[in-house]
């Protein structure tokens, strides 16, 4: 038989390559375009600041005064600038100085433009504290030496009221006091360059007579005060004790109830004031048991003046106290205070806050 010729073998098919998917390639060209984006975005952005910050302000008149607030956050601070018309928006200039790290040195004040400045110049005038009026600023529960102090140190005063002592300087400004001591409204204060020192305390002691006349008017009945400058004096002890505000009426309610009571009230702060310099910045039980008129452990009622400068919130404390029984507190450690009504309940206070049985 006669074989058929064979076929000859298949060759292998190769498969043709596949397109990649297309999702893939849309993928790479929408991160393309976001980073061309992006770069574009930091080079406007670049643009801008550069801009900005050598580019004059536009002021809307010269000189140009403009304040800044006591206790404004930058932020706070940028946002004064734009609404008094130094600015012409608030965000370049906030990010500016937080960038350069110079946030939280700027200083209140008022102050003026007599010429168009860039934003840099603005930032050094803010931070250097190149103010158009004198700047003082009395803080809280400070002592009447301690605002003294303060004038004397603040070269855009004249400083009228060296060499005077307290008697002196009362007499001067016609206050009919024999102690200078809680007189004195804490604040900010401004006048112009090259003010007397004279003014800053005539200003502060006129606004404390009239804060704490307002105060006495609208006082709540049945206090133990024979007349405002007892309750001045409380004031002061609120001030001192109190590390919240949320506390003061409480703080002033313990005090009003040991005086009418006849308890005495044993407050620290008005020791240490008694012992002026002698206070080594630790109270030991020997000064607790050392007579002074001050030490309110060995006598009975108020202090005979005022211990500190007092705030408003001092001042409506101790003309309304909180509505309560309580005769004890102790520091909880937060700054807060745990009332008491009883000498038990006070005791256990002590022993968990004080010492942490």
């Amino acid at each position: 038989m006669s074989s058929k010729p064979k076929k000859p073998a298949a060759k292998p098919q190769r498969s043709a390559p596949q397109p990649a998917p297309a999702g893939g390639g849309w993928f790479s060209s929408l991160i393309s375009t976001l980073l061309f984006l992006l770069a574009a975005l930091a080079i406007a952005l670049g643009g801008w600041f550069a801009w900005f910050l050598n580019t004059p302000l536009k002021l809307k008149q010269l000189p140009q005064v403009f304040t800044v607030r006591q206790g404004s956050t930058l932020k706070a601070a940028s946002r004064q600038l734009y609404n008094q018309g130094v600015l012409p928006e608030p965000w370049s200039f906030w990010i500016y100085a937080r960038v350069m790290g110079m946030g939280r040195e700027i200083k209140a004040g008022s102050y003026q433009l007599s010429e168009r400045v860039t934003p840099p110049q603005l930032l050094e005038k803010l931070v250097t504290g190149d103010f158009h009026l004198s700047v003082v600023t009395v803080i809280e529960g400070w002592s009447f030496k301690q605002m003294r102090a303060a004038l004397d140190q603040n070269q855009n005063l004249q400083h009228d009221s060296q060499g005077l002592s307290d008697a002196q300087l009362l007499h001067k400004l016609g206050i009919k006091h024999e102690r200078a001591e809680g007189l004195f409204f804490p604040d900010t204060y401004f006048a112009a360059l090259g003010s007397s020192d004279l003014l800053i305390l005539k200003r502060a002691h006129d606004t404390m007579q009239k804060h704490l006349q307002a105060a006495w008017d609208e006082r709540a009945p049945n206090l133990p005060y024979g007349n405002p400058y007892e309750a001045l004096t409380m004031a002061s002890i609120v001030e001192k004790e109190t590390g919240r505000d949320a506390d003061r009426n409480m703080v002033a309610a313990v005090f009003v109830n040991r005086l009418k009571q006849g308890m005495r009230l044993q407050t620290d702060p008005s020791v240490i004031y008694g012992l002026g310099d002698r206070f080594d910045g630790n109270l030991h039980k020997v000064d607790l048991q050392t007579d002074t008129p001050y030490n309110t452990y060995t006598r009975g009622g108020l202090p005979p003046t005022p211990i500190a400068l007092p705030g408003l919130k001092s001042l409506h404390a101790a003309l309304n106290p909180a509505n309560s029984n309580a005769l004890y507190f102790v520091a909880r450690g937060d700054g807060s205070s745990h009332f008491s009504t009883t000498l038990t309940e006070h005791n256990r206070a002590v022993n968990q806050y004080i010492r942490g049985r």
